[in-house]
């Protein structure tokens, strides 16, 4: 990683990048050689990477034929516009986020067991609670979906929070955004780690 003062290595923090948001962005390799991105609904449990598909389409066969994916997610934080960093040149504008990238092996899962626990849990990270009708392997829709795993080879992480910014700029660009109180502002100081 170029920017190794964005980099996070905490696996309990990676985790937690990867609670914060519902869609993933899975690349397979296309037939005809180009990558195909296309965004799923995934959950992260016991290290491993889940989502549920259509028995038939584009990024199974993709991953049938070769199963070497990366994966992605990011969650975008607050956008440093002008008034947030006055003398900043205009081509520096910035957004801070987090986002994790996984290359890894993605294979259909085929034991049914796993396949409940892991549709049962991505049950439990969308809806964030654990009272609901489990998914067993009689139910219909359990046997008209794929469940795809995709078991890391490598993953990297960085959050960008501005670590590089002198620290009286820093802190006065995070009151900036507390002041300012956008859409994603309040959890942008927090991560920054300020607390007005």
């Amino acid at each position: 990683m170029r920017r190794t003062h964005n980099e996070v290595t905490d696996q309990k923090e990676i985790q937690r990048i990867l609670s914060l948001t519902n869609i993933g962005r899975l690349a397979t390799i296309g037939e005809d050689g180009y990558p195909y991105i296309t965004p799923v609904n995934f959950v992260s449990y016991e290290g491993i990477i889940y989502f549920h598909c259509a028995p038939k389409g584009e990024k199974l066969d993709n991953l049938i034929r070769d199963p070497h994916v990366c994966f992605e997610v990011d969650v975008p934080l607050s956008y440093m516009n002008i008034d947030s960093y006055p003398g900043r040149p205009i081509c520096q504008l910035h957004q801070f986020y987090h986002c994790v990238i996984i290359r890894g092996s993605a294979a259909i899962v085929t034991e049914s067991s796993k396949k409940v626990a892991a549709l049962n849990n991505l049950i439990i990270k969308h809806e964030a609670k654990e009272n609901f009708e489990q998914v067993t392997d009689e139910m219909p829709g359990f046997k008209a979906c794929k469940v795809i795993e995709i078991t890391p080879v490598s993953i990297s992480a960085k959050s960008d929070l501005g670590q590089n910014i002198p620290e009286e700029i820093r802190s006065a660009i995070a009151k900036y955004f507390a002041k300012r109180n956008q859409l994603g502002d309040a959890e942008t100081v927090k991560a920054m780690g300020y607390d007005f």
